[in-house]
């Protein structure tokens, strides 16, 4: 066991160094001093995690990280839905009306001149190795990788008749329950992935940004039972907000056609009740699941010495409705589908400090710029929230999220959206105050009395949404 006196000295070496200015494209410098980056990706989380204050979901390991890092109580993606999200933060770019747009978005094709996290890091001496789901498509930014790897999608499903189902149906069934080993899915394949990386880099004279990419909770809800058993159906109820009220524009809401490409989903219409807790307890049960691949990773990293020199950074691309709005998936611009959980470890320096200054994904590149000391490239749109690992206060406490037309403005309590077209000109709009309406229920928008604030808010957005935001 290290003294605390030399864990010291560790972490002083490491974020003394100055950065590397002036370094060439294509250029390498090579410093075992700087920390490592784990970075952990996870598809559709949502904050529903037991030290968010959830306790009926069991999510100890990351419980465990919360206790030793900076814990995000107000962080939120810039849109939702996985590809543009990641796009966005590994260029720390704003998504604009034609730049980061959907699922399929490729960086190379939106900005292929902005040079991206990892291809700064592959720069800057870090081996760099993309593991599961980081980008959407495996072939984007290939440059910046020294190694990809991605687990087959087979893998969705551990039992032969589902993977049966699945080669002859558009998407497959939606769930599964299987008395398996955690490996035999595809997130407990990546899981020995990185634990042997882990291990193979230990030696290694370069830093390393080693990334996790989680494919659960994402749809299909498949999980070994053993999670699934972690959870009873019958205490599972549907959410406060399963309604859609008359005052909330119907641009707000969508048929949730991702869930319904799966068998045995209706076509149209609700869920029936037990369907819905049974899509529930599914996602409960995978959640517990990346929970386990989780925790079998740090604990490997500390196992091999390597935690007091890594820093460890887990976000979810997005949040996702479980009834929310009577919604399922993400794609809208409720809170539900745009706050996320955000942590952030930093040896010696994060302590399971919480804060509830809001923050955007596009400000996690400059904060890893600034912890490694790294210049931060002139295409990165974001802030570096490192001041508030020391005690610091923060000029910026706001963040710009978009969907489609729907652009929102979250701003103290308020979240505010326009849906507007090319030109910026607003065609619905939607006001609500978390103060008293946290489930976002009761659109204030078109209320005599609050016409200051809308148009208060509309100005504001407009001078947050990013100047190339109506670029086309």
């Amino acid at each position: 066991m290290k003294s605390i006196a030399s864990i010291s000295l560790v972490v002083i070496m490491a974020w003394s160094f100055l950065g590397c200015s002036g370094l060439k494209p294509g250029e390498q410098v090579m410093d075992k001093t700087k920390p490592n980056i784990l970075f952990i990706a996870v598809d559709d989380l949502r904050p529903e995690l037991a030290f968010y204050g959830a306790d009926h979901v069991s999510s100890p390991n990351i419980d465990k990280l919360s206790e030793s890092s900076l814990v995000f109580n107000r962080a939120y993606c810039n849109i939702p839905v996985c590809g543009a999200s990641r796009a966005s933060i590994l260029t720390g770019a704003r998504p604009t009306r034609k730049r980061f747009v959907d699922s399929r978005t490729r960086k190379d094709e939106d900005y292929n001149e902005a040079i991206s996290l990892p291809m700064l890091l592959k720069q800057n001496g870090y081996t760099t190795i993309s593991n599961g789901k980081i980008y959407h498509h495996a072939d984007d930014d290939v440059n910046a990788w020294d190694e990809i790897w991605k687990a087959d999608n087979l893998w969705s499903y551990a039992l032969e008749e589902s993977q049966e189902i699945r080669k002859n149906t558009y998407r497959g069934l939606p769930i599964e329950s299987a008395d398996v080993h955690d490996s035999v899915y595809r997130d407990g394949k990546l899981t020995l992935k990185v634990i042997q990386d882990l291990k193979k880099l230990k030696d290694s004279s370069q830093p390393f940004f080693l990334t996790m990419g989680l494919a659960k909770p994402h749809l299909p809800f498949t999980a070994p039972k053993k999670y699934w058993d972690l959870y009873d159906r019958t205490e599972i109820k549907l959410p406060e907000s399963y309604i859609q009220p008359e005052s909330t524009p119907k641009q707000a809401f969508h048929r949730y056609g991702e869930l319904r490409n799966y068998e045995g989903i209706p076509k149209e219409g609700d869920l029936p009740e037990g369907l819905a807790k049974e899509l529930i307890h599914g996602y409960y049960a995978c959640v517990s699941y990346i929970d386990a691949q989780i925790g079998l990773v740090l604990d490997e990293l500390e196992r091999l010495e390597m935690d007091e020199n890594t820093i460890v950074i887990l976000w979810g691309d997005h949040g996702w409705n479980l009834g929310d709005h009577k919604l399922w998936c993400k794609h809208v611009t409720f809170e539900t589908a745009l706050r996320t959980p955000l942590l952030l470890k930093v040896p010696g320096r994060t302590n399971g400090q919480k804060t509830n200054v809001i923050t955007e994904y596009i400000d996690v590149f400059p904060s890893l710029c600034d912890l490694v000391g790294i210049d931060i490239p002139n295409t990165v749109e974001g802030q570096s929230f490192v001041p508030i690992i020391e005690g610091k206060e923060i000029e910026k406490d706001w963040a710009v999220s978009k969907f489609k037309d729907a652009v929102t403005l979250i701003k103290g309590d308020f979240f505010y959206t326009e849906w507007t077209d090319d030109q910026g000109i607003p065609y619905a709009r939607m006001l609500f105050d978390h103060r008293t309406d946290p489930m976002e229920l009761d659109n204030l928008a078109e209320k005599d009395e609050h016409q200051d604030l809308v148009k208060e808010l509309a100005e504001d957005l407009r001078d947050k949404w990013g100047k190339d935001f109506l670029i086309k």
